[in-house]
Parts: structure tokens; sequence; C-alpha cells
């Protein structure tokens, strides 16, 4: 592990909303320049953050990229990664979902046999085998939405936040597979030793939700 305690967050929306909540939370303030840089330390030395794929952020952490990261539960239950969860997170909302052309829902319904398209490719077997149907399961990496527009599958499983994706492109979503949200993950051996930072890390950022908590119901 390097000397700076580390955290691992997913680029994009998910690094935003906890790069807020860790001002929010008094935890730390890192000033995102605006470049390609994927490493960033903060004002006070003391941390820094690494930003990549989301699938990937519980990869750095096992592997000690990474002391800490935050990602989506669907990821971690997709992988099934050995590592610590001290805390879910109140940001990163979002379902994965089960969803087909909006005309072709009753022959979905009917089917015996599903081509489904999906980057998640464990736990939409799983969730086909428990409901008793068959399925062949496509694993993408990219926009699954375009696999039953050019006729690659029957249906997909996305995460699906608004839905306005799935409407643009003529998709509507059926049934909820699982919500997600995002989590705290932590090495097993940096939790294990107990350190301030991991306590610190803990502690405030379950003050910050408690005190927003109450906020909202005040």
């Amino acid at each position: 592990m390097s000397d700076l305690f580390t955290i691992a967050l997913p680029s994009g929306r998910m690094s935003e909303e906890s790069l807020d909540f860790f001002r929010r939370s008094g935890f730390a303030d890192f000033q995102i320049p605006e470049s390609r840089e994927l490493s960033f330390i903060d004002p006070t030395g003391r941390y820094r953050i690494l930003l990549v794929r989301n699938q990937d952020v519980p990869v750095c952490v096992l592997h000690g990229g990474a002391d800490a990261g935050v990602t989506g539960r669907d990821v971690m239950e997709e992988k099934q990664y050995d590592l610590a969860i001290p805390l879910e997170l109140e940001f990163g909302y979002c379902r994965l979902s089960l969803a087909a052309k909006t005309d072709d829902l009753e022959r979905i319904a009917r089917a015996s046999h599903l081509r489904v398209a999906t980057k998640y490719p464990s736990l939409t077997q799983d969730w086909f085998f428990k409901r008793g149907k068959s399925c062949e399961i496509i694993h993408l990496n990219g926009s699954v939405e375009i696999a039953p527009i050019v006729g690659l599958s029957d249906c997909i499983v996305d995460l699906v936040s608004t839905g306005t994706t799935l409407k643009a492109n003529g998709l509507t979503e059926i049934e909820q597979i699982m919500e997600s949200r995002a989590m705290l993950v932590v090495n097993r051996s940096v939790f294990a030793l107990h350190t301030e930072e991991i306590r610190r890390l803990i502690l405030t950022f379950r003050k910050a939700m408690e005190d927003g908590r109450q906020a909202h119901t005040s």
C-alpha cells in the first residue's frame, strides 16, 4: 500500500457524488482540475483518490492498489468480491432491471427461452434460474440497449436510473431485479488493522448520514 491513504472511485456520476459527500461530511475536499489525470491528492496531503472504471474499483482494493473504495452494490453482488463492506452510502441509487422493446412485451412474456444481453451475467442467470426460466446470456461491456434493436437479443438486463435511456431507444422496463446504491468497500487486511484512517472514515461517513436523516425529518 502507498503511504497515502488511497480511495478508489468509479469515474463518472458516482465519483462526483462521492466527492460531494466527502466535502459535506468534512472528510476531505478534493479539488479536481480540468484534466485527464486519474489520481489526485487532497490539500492536506493525507489522502489520494484514484478514478477507475466502476467494475475495477473492487479489483483495485482487493489487490492493494487502494485501501478503500466506493462502488455499487450491483458490482459487488455480481462478482462476490472478498472485501469488507462497513457501510452502505446514501447516494448512487439505481436498479438492475429487465427491459425489452416496447412493441415486443407480449412475446417476451410468453417466451420459454430468451436471449438476454447484459453486463451482469451471474446476476441475470441466477434471476432467471430462480424463476424456472431458460435464457442464453450475451455478455456485453458497452451500451446493452442496442442489443434488442439490432436483433442481438430479445431483452436486456441493465442498470436503470431515470429510465430516459430506455425510452430513447424504444425500450420498456419490465421488472426490477435488485436495487443498488453506493457502498464503502475496504481491503480486509487494512480493515483488520483498525487503522486510524479507516475508523475516521467510517465514523465521519456514518455521522454525516445520520445528520442528513435528522435534517430531513426535522
